[in-house]
């Protein structure tokens, strides 16, 4: 399979965008540029259809262009709706009593743009609130692109000085140029599932908050094991910070209410993007009131800033309000139905590997789930690192994607399956998947 038209349009694009895509995030070997997509697929510049497992990062839970979702940014666009940048409107309190409703853990809510925008809030909140500097997070983790966290997520074993740490943080490994050093002294990486490190580190520093994804969903699915996100309760209770869970990419696909809901843990606040939308550009910072409420505290020393133009913009604002409405519909059970196609596949795939004699595990949480070439689900990064055959994987991938079966091809980037998926896009994705190890056990 080639992709003429893809790279020509990279080139093209190149010469007046640095990279060639607004976001570089989406650079990837081979280039497919994307031109049109409709429910479970897609189709790109040089004429290729995919069923989609990449689903842009993940929000696409009703899948890409859902019909109810796009009638409903119709009708908002032809009511006449602005965004006016002055006083409330209407909107956004329905949202957030919908949002509410489904999120039963938190008591407020406050909207934004982008996941990195809410995760920054949360930050700067918890700093307000404890009068603190010092932020922990994972290594593996990603909660936006923002300096505070803009470190230790694909980091090397050189990077990490070669050894995995138990107990203790590892070196800071920033992924982008451009953080001051004083910025970066304030941040501190720890292994996940690791509740000794977390603890060594609040014994040294003034810890405003520990932030973390409660599955980490950019290494692929990394589950938490049993009783640590309610051990980091405990340690955020203990030391004084505030626990923040990033569900940008959990919130609305692990459950209704994410996975605080599923563990059985509420975080001091928490972030959602992705789902809540099905794709349109709005996140959320959601959880106590009393952390919320200093967006309009009396003392201007306790008071956070909330500010941006576009926050609850009407067009994703309608959007978000159709997708809550439908993921809350008894009727159409969206999350049995999500459940019964991702069991399916996981069955269909260990069946696939045992036959074709891959060592392969599915880690799997809800919709969300991802292959690890190796003989055990990892716990944190350096397992992946140490374990996982990083070849084999982008092997796999760029075969899918020859089969028409499009899994993003960085290696461990997880698999997420849409409301608008069936079981015949299921068994069709088997086959290919039977077909493409076959081709790679010849070599």
């Amino acid at each position: 399979m080639n992709w003429p038209n893809s790279l020509k349009l990279l080139e093209d694009n190149s010469r007046v965008i640095p990279g060639g895509l607004a976001s570089l995030n989406r650079k990837a070997d081979p280039v497919i540029a994307f031109v049109r997509a409709k429910g479970s697929r897609l189709w790109d510049a040089d004429g290729h259809e995919y069923i989609d497992y990449h689903a842009g990062f993940a929000p696409y839970i009703l899948g890409h262009n859902d019909d109810d979702q796009a009638a409903a940014v119709v009708a908002a666009i032809q009511s006449g709706l602005s965004n006016y940048g002055s006083g409330p409107t209407l909107e956004e309190g329905v949202l957030a009593r919908l949002f509410l409703q489904a999120v039963p853990s938190a008591e407020k809510v406050q909207f934004f743009n982008t996941g990195s925008e809410a995760t920054s809030q949360a930050i700067r909140v918890a700093r307000a609130w404890t009068g603190r500097s010092h932020l922990i997070k994972m290594q593996g983790g990603y909660n936006g692109h923002h300096n505070a966290v803009a470190t230790n997520l694909m980091s090397t074993r050189e990077q990490l000085g070669g050894f995995r740490r138990q107990g203790a943080e590892y070196p800071l490994v920033p992924f982008t140029a451009g953080i001051p050093p004083e910025e970066q002294a304030l941040t501190h990486a720890v292994p996940f599932n690791d509740l000794a490190a977390v603890e060594s580190v609040a014994k040294q520093h003034a810890i405003a908050a520990l932030i973390t994804e409660p599955v980490l969903q950019n290494i692929g699915v990394v589950k938490p094991r049993p009783g640590y996100l309610q051990g980091l309760r405990e340690l955020a209770d203990r030391y004084g910070f505030l626990l923040i869970l990033d569900e940008v990419k959990t919130g609305f696909r692990a459950s209704l209410g994410g996975y605080q809901a599923v563990a059985g843990v509420t975080a001091d606040l928490a972030t959602y993007g992705k789902a809540v939308a099905n794709g349109y550009p709005l996140a959320a910072l959601a959880g106590r009131a009393k952390y919320l409420d200093l967006a309009a505290s009396p003392d201007p020393a306790k008071r956070v800033l909330i500010a941006g133009t576009y926050n609850c913009h009407p067009v994703p604002v309608a959007a978000a309000i159709a997708c809550l409405k439908k993921l809350m519909d008894p009727a159409r059970d969206v999350y049995g139905r999500l459940e019964r196609l991702a069991a399916r596949l996981e069955a269909g795939q260990r069946e696939l590997f045992r036959r074709h004699q891959v060592p392969a595990v599915i880690s799997r949480v809800g919709s969300a789930s991802c292959v690890y070439f190796a003989r055990q689900e990892p716990a944190d990064w350096w397992d992946i690192l140490e374990h996982h055959d990083a070849a084999f994987d982008l092997r796999y991938r760029r075969a899918l994607i020859e089969r028409g079966i499009y899994h993003f091809p960085v290696i461990v980037k997880q698999g997420s399956i849409s409301f608008a998926h069936s079981e015949a896009d299921i068994d069709r994705t088997l086959e290919a998947t039977d077909d493409a190890l076959r081709s790679l056990a010849r070599g």
